[in-house]
């Protein structure tokens, strides 16, 4: 008759478990969430820098200039036609270019 000996105790297995659920955990927040918060920090220091004047980017593509600036909303205006006025939201910006204002 032959006796089988364990691989590993109960106590190591849990452990190893565990140890392998931190690392999935750490692995996850630096590739997926760390990389999306520093996006996100940088938007959001670019539009508070946002004036009127300013040339942006839409995250449609159109190409614009801010005519007011609002808490969450600017009027940008389109093309050279001055009835093209459009109040959008600041997070639809992606892009901003700064006037050279002297």
């Amino acid at each position: 008759m032959t006796q089988f000996l364990p691989v590993a105790t109960a106590g190591t297995s849990i452990w190893f478990t565990v140890g392998y659920i931190v690392f999935i955990v750490a692995l996850f927040y630096f590739i997926a969430i760390r990389p999306q918060n520093k996006q996100r920090k940088e938007q959001e220091a670019m539009l508070s820098t946002l004036e009127v004047g300013d040339s942006i980017l839409t995250t449609s593509g159109f190409y614009g200039v801010v005519i007011d600036v609002m808490d969450e909303v600017v009027i940008v205006e389109f093309g050279n036609n001055k009835n093209c006025r459009i109040p959008m939201q600041k997070a639809a910006i992606v892009q901003v270019e700064k006037t050279n204002k002297d």
